[in-house]
């Protein structure tokens, strides 16, 4: 080997060689004789013997070299390749140890005993070659750990995104499943704890390139899986034969069998308990490794907290539909000789409950007592207020029915329930009973606690403001009630509102009040509508005056004297129906 032969090639150590400007003599025809194991110096030293010193720079490369000359007979071996190459021996060919990457002469990555070796083969002179072979076990292993740990921080990215969005338990659940397949799982089953006795699950199976197939389905608690069962209580199945088995005896495993089939099942974490748990499995020359758990187990830690915070939501809306539904107002029963129209839209749609409320109750003799009020506030706080005065007027109805002695009574119920609780809150309102009389009119007696007063619409079209006055009720212990008698011939009507009309502001600049004198325009012409009719009029002239602007709780009650030969009254509703039902406004 000359310095022809190794100037500007790098050793592989980082080091690149600087030779000598004497050049060393080149392999001598007697060569073969010398022994395989020395090599000419690099250049005449005269401290250190020359095989000593390309002895010692030789054993210094992190690379190990492998000699031959032009016919491929292995001339040369370092340590570092003696112990990477065992097979290649000097003097013999190197095609002949069927090393991969040097007996097919092209260069580049291989295995070889278990290792990761990469071979770069340089040119020397007089048809000579030099093969540099590296151990990359190490460097390769790190980087397919970083990417590995990379790959699965995107997939857990993806999956804390993807599930951060259903609030409903079914799509969430879906998801979960969804997400699983095929980056986890050829077939993943999510199996939710028991609920009245009976566990729901999903299921999602790989389609070839297609997005997984997602189906579902219903078991008895008591016919859940053992290994499904155990999952339940936080502790991971390890009877791995079994569990493949029962996840096909239940159906869970299309297109694989038991015998061909790795499986596991990991709990996915809730509150107190596990919220459910996941069974992931695929072809058993995929086994389950531990990387590959720990990735399974990360998956189950969000797909739990997703799922307890769908679940959670969920209780929640029922909780808040159970309550909404007791605390919207109660459509007025059914009395002879009266027909009712009612209107009403809170301030907070989406709630479907405010402050303002109305409803009506039969009197033993015949009569009604019918009410529309406003609690101070709105929103859930002053619609909790509203049902406790419903509840309060209607076990106090039936020991007092006239109209300014149970507003007082009202009052006191009212005054100890809001001590006991702190609330300081108030409420307006108009009380009245209805009685009708023989000639198909009505009788109205009605008490005011400061509310607005109420209008009658005579059947000659003229617009009456009823002088009720009174205190607000709730706030003093024996409040100044004032009192009045209404006459009402048959056809004729009378409508109590809320603020929430008059007050309502809009208009070409936004902020003017809709005000009593509008609403007296508004209910011009009127006399001949039925209760709902009105009540719908009232309401709706008001929102359009408020063009989708904030407002107050709206509430309206028509009482129309018809006689007791007219059909039950109908009412009209402002407020939507809750989603599944059919209800829909009549007129």
């Amino acid at each position: 080997m000359t310095t022809a032969d190794v100037r500007d090639w790098d050793p592989g150590d980082g080091r690149l060689s600087t030779p000598s400007t004497t050049a060393a003599p080149a392999w001598s025809a007697d060569a073969s004789s010398r022994p395989v194991t020395a090599l000419p110096p690099l250049a005449p030293d005269p401290g250190l013997a020359a095989p000593d010193y390309w002895s010692e720079v030789v054993e210094q490369f992190r690379e190990g070299l492998v000699v031959c000359d032009a016919d491929g007979v292995v001339r040369h071996v370092s340590p570092a390749a003696e112990r990477l190459l065992p097979e290649v021996v000097p003097g013999e060919l190197l095609a002949v140890a069927g090393v991969p990457g040097l007996s097919d002469g092209r260069p580049g990555g291989f295995t070889h005993r278990g290792r990761r070796l990469t071979a770069r083969r340089v040119p020397l002179s007089g048809g000579r070659c030099c093969w540099y072979v590296e151990d990359v076990t190490e460097s390769v292993s790190r980087a397919d750990s970083l990417l590995a740990e990379r790959a699965r921080s995107a997939f857990l990215a993806v999956v804390g995104d993807k599930l951060g969005n259903p609030l409903h338990p079914d799509r969430a659940a879906a998801a979960v499943v969804r997400l699983a397949v095929p980056t986890l799982a050829e077939v993943a089953v999510l199996v939710l704890a028991p609920r009245l006795g009976r566990a729901r699950w999903w299921r999602a199976s790989r389609a070839d390139d297609e997005a997984p197939l997602v189906d579902s389905g219903v078991l008895a608690g008591g016919d859940l899986p053992v290994a499904i069962a155990e999952g339940l209580t936080g502790v991971e199945p390890h009877a791995l034969d079994w569990l493949v088995e029962q996840a096909v005896d239940a159906g869970w495993l299309p297109g694989l069998t038991d015998a061909e089939s790795a499986a596991r099942v990991v709990p996915l974490p809730g509150r107190d308990a596990p919220v459910g748990v996941l069974l992931v499995a695929r072809s058993a020359t995929h086994w389950y490794d531990e990387d590959d758990m720990e990735l399974v187990r990360a998956f189950a830690a969000r797909a739990g907290a997703a799922l307890t915070t769908a679940l959670l939501y969920r209780d929640h809306a029922e909780v808040a539909d159970t309550l909404q539904a007791s605390l919207l107002p109660v459509e007025p029963a059914e009395a002879a000789g009266v027909q009712w129209g009612t209107a009403y839209r809170p301030a907070q749609a989406g709630l479907r409950i405010g402050g303002d409320f109305y409803g009506s109750h039969q009197l033993p003799d015949g009569g009604s007592v019918f009410f529309l009020g406003d609690v101070s506030g709105k929103g859930v706080e002053a619609a909790v207020f509203t049902g406790q005065l419903r509840q309060c007027l209607q076990a106090l109805h039936r020991v007092e029915s006239h109209p300014g002695r149970l507003l007082r009574l009202l009052n006191d119920a009212l005054l100890e329930t809001t001590l006991a609780h702190g609330q300081g809150r108030f409420a307006t309102m108009v009380l009245g009973v209805a009685r009708p009389q023989r000639d198909g009119g009505l009788t109205l007696t009605m008490a005011g606690g400061g509310h607005l007063p109420p209008l009658v619409l005579r059947a000659s079209g003229e617009v009456e403001s009823v002088p009720l006055t009174g205190m607000l009720i709730g706030v003093v212990p024996d409040p100044r009630v004032g009192e009045v008698t209404v006459q009402l011939a048959p056809g004729e009507t009378c409508l109590l509102y809320s603020d929430g009309v008059t007050e309502a502001r809009g208009g070409r600049r936004g902020d003017e009040q809709f005000g009593p004198e509008r609403l007296l325009t508004a209910l011009a012409g009127c006399e001949r509508m039925p209760a709902p009719a009105l009540a719908e009029r009232v309401e709706q002239v008001t929102c359009d005056w408020l063009a989708d602007g904030d407002h107050d709780d709206i509430a309206v009650l028509a009482v129309r004297a018809v006689g007791p030969s007219r059909r039950p009254s109908r009412h009209l509703h402002s407020v939507p129906a809750p989603a599944g039902t059919d209800q829909q406004r009549e007129t």
